[in-house]
């Protein structure tokens, strides 16, 4: 992953953060009845110090660390290049295919009898699909789903073969994602810092 945007990207929202501190700070004395809060106030510096943490640790940041995951695992198993033209598979690849494509199939199943059915479980009380618990869950049960696939494919065609490959396979997505990762919490930050200004 080339890095250089991510830093562009990284160093422009720093740069923005950096700017709305005084500015929250000149708007809040220039109109004092307009509702804007400083972030330099001590109401500010207490908000941001106080809350930092909550604002880094949302759904966003968990759906990108079980994203990045599934996506470094379905990467290093090797299953890319059943989908690549021309590419001549072999034994052990074709079997390892079969496998993930009838576990595929019995997974879909499994999450239909959970949603499509009268009374399903993941329905919500209205037994609506959207919003439910099955929505609410839908990143959590596709990246579970991809790193399921993913292993058994590595395992099968003997890509992975110790528990230290399968270990790996599934924290080198978020290495890769790590670019992104910072971008997150500077993006972030500047938003709900910019939320806490305007009220």
């Amino acid at each position: 992953m080339k890095t250089k945007p991510f830093a562009i990207a990284a160093l422009s929202l720093a740069i923005l953060e950096l700017c709305l501190l005084p500015a929250s700070w000149m708007l809040s004395v220039v109109f004092p009845d307009s509702g804007l809060r400083s972030l330099l106030g001590s109401e500010g510096v207490r908000w941001l110090l106080g809350r930092y943490t909550d604002m880094i640790a949302g759904r966003p940041l968990a759906c990108l660390l079980l994203l990045s995951v599934a996506w470094g695992c379905a990467s290093s198993c090797g299953i890319s290049r059943v989908f690549r033209r021309h590419a001549l598979l072999q034994y052990r690849e074709r079997i390892a295919f079969a496998s993930v494509a009838s576990l595929s199939v019995v997974y879909i199943a499994v999450l239909a009898w959970l949603t499509l059915m009268p009374h399903a479980v993941l329905l919500s009380v209205t037994g609506d699909l959207f919003p439910s618990p099955f929505s609410a869950s839908l990143i959590p049960v596709l990246s579970f789903g991809v790193c399921l696939v993913s292993v058994v494919y590595g395992i099968v065609s003997g890509r992975f073969r110790t528990v230290t490959d399968v270990y790996r396979s599934l924290f080198c997505g978020i290495s890769i994602a790590a670019p992104i990762f910072f971008l997150y919490i500077l993006l972030i930050q500047l938003y709900y810092s910019f939320m806490f200004v305007i009220g």
